[in-house]
């Protein structure tokens, strides 16, 4: 149909729903209008600055945010040494247990380290934040921004950096199941008699970690950094200890003898780094709390405390195994004098749930950024401190978060059956990273090509040989995570393309607001001295929820404000770059309400801000009129049905906008409507 017949048609079209809604005597019709979404996501990508971030390291001395990098970050990475020496040396590795293999491991671990975490992540990586925010979102949007200018590629990198986020989730489970159970294991090392009780324990234990989250990490935070202190000082000392009775394992600190080890394995060698790269696990968390603590803080820890204490550890249990071969038992632990084994359990033990809470509070914040940009239904999010807008508990997380770690706990019931699910998807996160990386240093910072290959190119190598020592896991464990991530991968996907369908029909179908505004100016029914707000996806066509006001009515606020929440991909939105005003006619108004996908949404409180724009809001006057649609799935071009039907399933139980944007509960009208896609 040519563009001027449906101009027309829909003119028409507008006409008679005017009639029959305001004028008594028209002739009655039936009306076929599809709902308008309520105010939800936006892919736009806009900048701003981030003025709570500011505000935190104003607040907070370097000193007191090294301390809380050190309780939050390094967590993870800090309680590899529980089991990553004892895993190399497992059977199937093929590593034979003696003096010239003892340093070739050790010197391979040493050098991950360096290469990986310091040149990788704290050196390069760290540099890559968007406006101070780092983690897989953030520099997907990142990433995703600096290729606007090409498309597909842009939607490639979404993609990609969408799957990645999706992996952390795999590691939010096994993170705390290995942590956890690494450090109960200790008991069998007190008296073999305890082995029946590491698995109960350990589930006891998590069931009592995630019991707690409701209450918020505020309360226990400020132990988190001296207990991580205490912990890599033991762990240096240790490995002094034993290195002063073994100095033979310094030739570690030479590389030759690494390069040596991996080329001396041969085929096997993929067996021997898959046991290996349990060491960098949780590398990524430097760059997702990077946001919470600034880069500094993070960098500091790391070179002051956190290698030193790890290089000198992992040195120590090499040394201890040149000496005495009987203790591959359980080299951590047998670092340990027999009179400190209870303390050394206790000590492991709180480390394990200090580098859980970390993975677990991570997976909150991955959720509610998820849920920001369009990827995840709004779910219910509860903000455990009046301080610190970071610190939230999603209760919908925590039962699955739950249920999937006291899972994983009793289908591998120790941490070495644990170890081969360890690690696939940490990898393929960081080759991810790196490869997101790459388009930032090439494209948003303007690096000459062959500069951006170099930075990255080597890196990516690394990663991708990592991987390949992971994937030879893969049956043994290492489906778990990998599973995971794309089952959420398809729920995130089909999430984000579901509600650019439901929008794409609702603009379709609607009608031009303007020329509705018109009409209304020209035969305005009567009118009522309140405010009503209609939030909508599509600003440019009328509200469903006002068509149904006027029809049942046959009333017109004297103040009408069609309300729009854009979430753009940065982390914050300034408070001077939140509102955009734009009067419509007499008694319309437009309103765009910003935020950035780490800001806390509070809309009565963003349109207290209208007033400096000429339109003055009283919270007391006003009606939120909101429209809730009911998804039905129909054959077509959108998606294939089975998607449909779950995309209905997810609109249905997707949290209310009510509780998601802080609209007070005695001023809001819900209608509802249905809508094929």
């Amino acid at each position: 149909m040519p563009k001027t017949d449906r101009g027309l048609r829909r003119i028409r079209g507008l006409t008679r729903t005017y009639a029959h809604l305001c004028v008594p005597d028209a002739h009655p019709g039936k009306l076929w209008l599809r709902s308008l979404l309520a105010s939800d996501m936006s892919d736009s990508a806009v900048s701003s600055s981030d003025p709570q971030g500011s505000a935190h390291n104003a607040r907070h001395g370097l000193g007191a945010l090294t301390l809380a990098a050190l309780g939050v970050v390094y967590g993870d990475i800090g309680t590899s040494p529980l089991y990553t020496v004892k895993e190399v040396f497992a059977p199937h590795t093929g590593v034979a247990l003696n003096a010239h293999n003892i340093i070739g491991v050790v010197s391979v671990i040493l050098w991950a380290l360096m290469l990986v975490v310091t040149l990788k992540y704290v050196i390069l990586i760290l540099r890559a934040d968007n406006r101070g925010e780092g983690g897989g979102l953030a520099l997907t949007a990142l990433a995703a921004r600096a290729v606007q200018d090409s498309p597909r590629l842009r939607k490639v990198l979404l993609l990609l950096g969408l799957f990645g986020a999706t992996l952390f989730y795999g590691d939010s489970i096994i993170t705390p199941a290995i942590s956890v159970i690494g450090a109960v294991e200790g008991i069998e090392v007190i008296t073999p008699a305890m082995t029946p009780y590491v698995v109960p324990l350990s589930v006891v234990v998590l069931l009592g970690l995630f019991a707690v989250q409701r209450f918020g990490t505020h309360s226990v935070g400020r132990f988190f950094g001296p207990v991580i202190v205490l912990w890599f000082l033991t762990l240096g000392a240790l490995g002094v200890w034993h290195i002063a009775q073994q100095p033979a394992i310094l030739q570690a600190l030479n590389p030759v003898h690494a390069w040596q080890f991996l080329v001396e394995r041969g085929p096997m060698v993929l067996a021997a780094v898959g046991a290996i790269v349990l060491a960098l696990t949780g590398a990524e968390a430097l760059y997702a709390d990077m946001g919470h603590f600034g880069r500094k803080p993070i960098q500091l820890a790391w070179t002051t405390l956190v290698l030193p204490g790890l290089a000198l550890n992992y040195m120590g249990q090499g040394a201890l195994l040149m000496q005495d071969p009987s203790a591959l038992e359980n080299p951590f632990y047998r670092m340990f004098p027999e009179s400190w084994m209870v303390g050394a359990v206790v000590l492991s033990t709180l480390a394990a749930i200090i580098a859980s809470q970390a993975v677990i509070s991570g997976a909150y914040s991955m959720t509610r950024q998820a849920i920001l940009l369009g990827f995840l239904p709004r779910m219910d999010i509860h903000f455990t401190s009046e301080k610190e807008s970071g610190q939230i508990f999603i209760p919908a997380v925590n039962r699955a978060l739950l249920v999937g770690v006291v899972l994983a706990v009793l289908a591998f019931k120790s941490s070495s059956a644990l170890a081969g699910a360890y690690g696939i998807a940490v990898t393929l996160t960081m080759a991810i990273t790196t490869a997101l990386t790459f388009f930032v240093v090439y494209k948003a910072w303007k690096m000459p090509l062959a500069l951006a290959l170099g930075a990255t190119g080597f890196f990516l190598m690394v990663d991708l040989f990592l991987f390949a020592g992971c994937a030879i896991k893969l049956w043994d464990g290492g489906w778990f995570p990998l599973a995971m991530g794309l089952l959420l991968f398809l729920f995130m996907t089909t999430w984000a393309r579901g509600r650019e369908l439901l929008v794409e029909t609702i603009r379709q179908d609607g009608l031009e607001l303007n020329a509705f505004i018109e009409m209304l100016e020209a035969h305005p029914p009567h009118s009522v001295p309140r405010t009503a707000v209609y939030p909508v996806a599509n600003p440019e066509t009328v509200p469903q929820a006002m068509l149904h006001n006027i029809k049942h009515n046959q009333v017109l606020h004297e103040k009408n404000v069609i309300l729009t929440v854009l979430f753009d991909e940065v982390p914050w939105v300034s408070e001077q770059n939140r509102l955009q005003v734009e009067p419509l006619g007499q008694h319309f108004w437009r309103v765009v309400v910003r935020y950035g996908f780490m800001n806390n949404p509070d809309i009565p409180q963003a349109l207290t801000g209208c007033a400096a724009h000429g339109l003055n809001i009283s919270a007391f006057e006003t009606t939120y009129f909101l429209s809730r649609e009911t998804v039905v799935s129909t054959p077509g071009t959108g998606m294939a049905q089975w998607r449909e039907k779950l995309f209905a399933a997810m609109n249905r139980n997707a949290g209310g906008v009510v509780e998601f944007f802080r609209l007070p509960d005695n001023a809001v009208v819900e209608l509802g409507t249905r809508v094929q896609i």
